[in-house]
């Protein structure tokens, strides 16, 4: 009997039975990006879109026990039972075109290989995805190939927020095919259920309750906020009427995570979660010559920031992609008469494209920065006390991915390198903080 895909399912399903090989080109001729750019340029720094509220009251939690199904409590107890999680995270892994699908294959692979050689106490638990899902821009007919196929053996959950190319709203789309929407139907849905974006597959539909949330599991909450449908900036509120079609829905959702936090005297580690990063790497006027790929989305900042200070809640480390790159930024604040260190991590190399860190100017060779760079000029009129802004580590010629542990004591995010022989020849950056003091350790 043909399946239903409105069905719902008892349990999810993460994976197929068995391996197959890798699909080697799409199965939907996808246009040419550059086409659609030329036609929707101007249109990129200025169309934001409208969302929906979630499902959820903005205190309310999704929980990896939701994300899995019936088999949740036992395997929560299991990660409870080791003393840390594992889980992967990175943005930007949609292939728009055949040059590139290679790459989105190879990331796919590398985190699937993770998942099935680890040992049960090192077994990555979810992948957490920044982004930018599907290029261009979020078409329900290109998820099986950019999407369910690549990932088809990945055998956890994979919850999202979604980038700027899952909802950014093409000229002449029909309400039916609303990026947003068809998001939703694959990671927003009610029950878990087979979407007909999955086609053979059997990957469900994850059971988010909106295109923002806070994600729940052992020693760790990560709450991600939705930063629109912009090129550059990217924004979570209307910026007091700047932005008049986005509600500002997330702002009171942000309050309310960290009230419940702080309430709770949660003990955990805390990360905040946009696809558009707050600071993404531009060379100081004074250098001259070259410029960077991405802007830094201060406003978007200035926005977190203000809430954050008048909770008294800060995140432990901050993770984001839309740049196709690496970067890892130290900032150092002054927050509730303490001194804080927070990583701001940018990792958007999930194999949609690698962009070098900077760009050639007007005939210049692009300059790139040496690690441990000071960019205190980059940190512009911060809501909290900025004591300093620097950029650790960067990787603009490699795709790749974070592995992230979290125990009771400490948060550890590592970077790793698609390609390598082995998980520890990988991973060419790494940083823990410590979750009581809210510093850095040794990096």
């Amino acid at each position: 009997m043909p399946r239903n895909e409105a069905t719902p399912l008892v349990q999810p399903i993460f994976n197929e039975s068995s391996a197959t090989p890798d699909p080697t080109r799409f199965k939907v001729k996808h246009p040419s990006d550059a086409q659609i750019y030329q036609q929707i340029e101007n249109l990129l720094d200025k169309e934001t879109v409208s969302f929906d509220q979630s499902r959820a009251q903005p205190g309310d939690l999704y929980s990896l026990n939701d994300a899995l199904g019936p088999h949740g409590p036992e395997v929560t107890q299991q990660i409870k039972k080791t003393g840390k999680i594992i889980f992967h995270s990175v943005g930007d892994t949609g292939a728009s075109n055949q040059k590139n699908y290679g790459h989105e294959i190879s990331v796919a692979d590398q985190l699937t290989a993770d998942c099935a050689t680890a040992d049960d106490a090192n077994r990555p638990a979810f992948f957490f995805h920044l982004g930018d899902v599907v290029y261009d821009f979020g078409e329900s007919s290109y998820y099986y190939d950019q999407f369910y196929d690549p990932f088809r053996n990945y055998p956890a959950p994979i919850v999202a927020i979604p980038g700027n190319h899952d909802s950014f709203i093409v000229p002449g789309t029909k309400a039916a095919s609303d990026p947003l929407g068809t998001f939703a139907r694959n990671f927003c849905a009610p029950v878990p259920t087979i979407t007909k974006e999955a086609a053979s597959l059997h990957r469900t539909a994850m059971t988010q309750p909106g295109v923002y949330f806070a994600f729940d599991a052992p020693f760790v909450r990560i709450i991600g906020l939705f930063s629109n449908a912009l090129e550059d900036p990217g924004l979570i509120s209307s910026q007091n009427g700047k932005w008049a079609s986005v509600p500002d829905y997330q702002l009171e959702f942000l309050a309310a995570q960290l009230r419940r936090i702080k309430k709770e005297k949660y003990a955990g580690a805390i990360l905040l979660a946009t696809h558009h990063p707050a600071f993404s790497y531009a060379p100081s006027k004074s250098s001259g010559g070259t410029g960077g790929n991405h802007s830094s989305s201060l406003d978007m900042l200035r926005d977190i920031d203000t809430i954050c200070k008048a909770q008294g809640v800060y995140p432990h480390a901050f993770l984001s992609g839309h740049t196709h790159n690496y970067q890892r930024f130290a900032r150092s604040i002054s927050f509730g008469g303490k001194n804080f260190e927070v990583p701001f991590i940018v990792c958007g190399d999930g194999g949609h494209n690698v962009n070098l860190l900077v760009r050639a100017k007007k005939g210049q060779p692009a300059q790139e920065p040496p690690y441990g760079l000071p960019v205190d000029y980059m940190d512009v009129k911060p809501v909290v006390a900025s004591k300093g802004l620097t950029l650790k580590h960067y990787d603009d010629a490699n795709y790749g991915y974070l592995r992230i542990t979290v125990d009771k004591s400490t948060l550890q995010i590592g970077f790793h390198q698609v390609g390598n022989a082995s998980l520890m020849q990988s991973r060419t950056d790494f940083v823990t903080v410590d979750l009581a003091s809210h510093t850095v350790v040794g990096n």
